[in-house]
């Protein structure tokens, strides 16, 4: 959904002027090869896409730091969709923050279990016990990121269209919204990336114990693979 935003929001860019910013030149180039990684998004890219993400915001930074632009972007014809922005930014970020507390809540639950595994007197009960505090977690992650998810269409509001005559602050402000929208679909993946599968079963016995273990003995023949959902992976090595 995320993905076919975007490549909608392309055929509505204004065109550039025929010697633009350079700076508007290279987030065109990001946003192209952003949106180009979509079609063979898997979780082993994620991070690449992230760093892609971030060279596109370095850029677009720069440009917001140019004195044409911060007095383009002041003027009162352009009021409308510059509160329309800095609204998603605003939302966007609230995305980051979220994103930042149920990675960093994942991690300590796993944390605690690998802690209980690596004593040598673990016993059944207490390492059952701390697999239970973990899917206790994840539900609470899952229903963090539903909520997320529909904050992540809440960004794709109605559009403002500047009565600036100036082609190259059109041009500026729907990059602005290319941006937002790549970033929004890149939340939406990692969110569901996170997520995991939605089924949910119940792990109560040293069985499911075991078989974490026997995942933990070729988790490095699956490290080849470009598909591997590590999230997924420990769900099903856990139940």
């Amino acid at each position: 959904m995320a993905a076919q935003t975007i490549r909608h929001a392309r055929s509505n860019s204004f065109p550039l002027p025929s010697r633009p910013n350079p700076l508007v030149s290279e987030i065109d180039e990001h946003l192209n090869r952003l949106r180009d990684s979509e079609a063979t998004s898997t979780s082993s890219s994620i991070s690449h896409k992230l760093n892609g993400l971030q060279d596109l915001y370095d850029c677009v930074d720069k440009l917001l730091q140019l004195p044409f632009s911060q007095q383009e972007l002041a003027q009162e014809q352009n009021k409308g969709p510059v509160d329309e922005l800095l609204d998603g930014s605003l939302r966007l970020f609230d995305l980051c923050n979220t994103a930042k507390d149920i990675l960093l809540q994942t991690k300590g639950s796993m944390q605690d279990i690998q802690s209980v595994m690596r004593r040598r007197r673990c016993g059944e009960v207490e390492l059952v016990g701390e697999v239970r505090k973990y899917f206790t977690s994840r539900k609470v992650v899952q229903k963090t990121i539903h909520k997320a998810l529909k904050n992540v269409k809440g960004v794709e509001t109605k559009r403002i269209f500047s009565s600036s005559n100036d082609h190259e602050t059109k041009a500026m402000v729907s990059l602005l919204r290319e941006a937002e929208a790549v970033t929004s679909s890149m939340f939406e993946y990692l969110f569901t990336l996170i997520s995991g599968p939605k089924e949910r079963s119940k792990c109560g016995s040293w069985a499911s114990v075991s078989k974490l273990l026997h995942h933990k003995r070729i988790a490095c023949e699956q490290a080849g693979r470009r598909d591997i959902n590590e999230f997924e992976n420990v769900d099903a090595a856990l139940r």
